[in-house]
C-alpha cells in the first residue's frame, strides 16, 4: 500500500490557538465523560452515524470497524501508557473522521515514525501503533507546553 501521509511531532497547541489544556474530554450521548476505550468507541460510532453519514455518503461497516479499531488502540494506549485519557475528540472531515486523543505523558511512542511493521514475536503488546499507522492517515503527535501530548489522526471512511 502506497502511503503518502506523514507522521510529525510538534510542541504546539491545537489549531485556532486553543490550548491543549482547554480541550474538553468528549462526552458520550448520555453526557458521561469518555474515559475508557469502550466509551470512546461508542462516541465515535455515534458521531459517524449522526454527523458524518448523510444521504449522499455513508460509511461502510468495514470502514467503521477500522475507525473503532483505531479509536480502541489510541484510547487504550493513552490509558495504559500515557497516564490517562485527558481529552478525546471526534470530528467529521472530508473523506473520514479526525480523532484527537490527549494523555498525560510526554513520551512519543517509539513506533510512531515507523513503517507500521508488526513485532516479530508476540510479547502481549506492540501491535497498537502498527495498526494505527496502517489504518489512519495524517498522524501527528504534539507535545503540550503544560505536559502530555495530543495524537491526531484521520481515519478514512470512504
Amino acid at each position: 500500500m502506497d502511503r503518502t501521509d506523514t507522521t510529525t511531532i510538534a510542541s504546539t497547541g491545537l489549531p485556532g490557538g486553543t490550548s491543549p489544556a482547554a480541550v474538553p474530554v468528549a462526552t458520550s450521548p448520555a453526557a458521561e465523560p469518555v474515559t475508557t476505550a469502550a466509551a470512546a468507541r461508542a462516541y465515535a460510532r455515534e458521531v459517524v452515524l449522526e454527523h458524518w453519514n448523510r444521504p449522499d455518503r455513508t460509511a461502510t461497516e468495514a470502514a467503521v470497524i477500522d475507525l473503532l479499531l483505531v479509536v480502541s488502540e489510541l484510547a487504550a494506549n493513552a490509558i495504559r501508557h500515557g497516564g490517562g485519557l485527558v481529552a478525546f475528540e471526534v470530528t467529521p472531515a472530508d473523506g473520514g473522521v479526525r480523532l484527537a486523543v490527549r494523555d498525560n505523558s510526554d513520551v512519543v511512542p517509539p513506533a510512531a515514525f515507523g513503517a507500521g511493521g508488526f513485532p516479530a514475536q508476540h510479547h502481549g503488546n506492540g501491535y497498537g501503533w502498527p495498526v494505527i499507522i496502517r489504518l489512519a492517515r495524517d498522524i501527528t503527535v504534539e507535545r503540550c507546553p503544560e505536559g502530555g501530548k495530543i495524537i491526531k489522526v484521520l481515519v478514512p471512511l470512504v
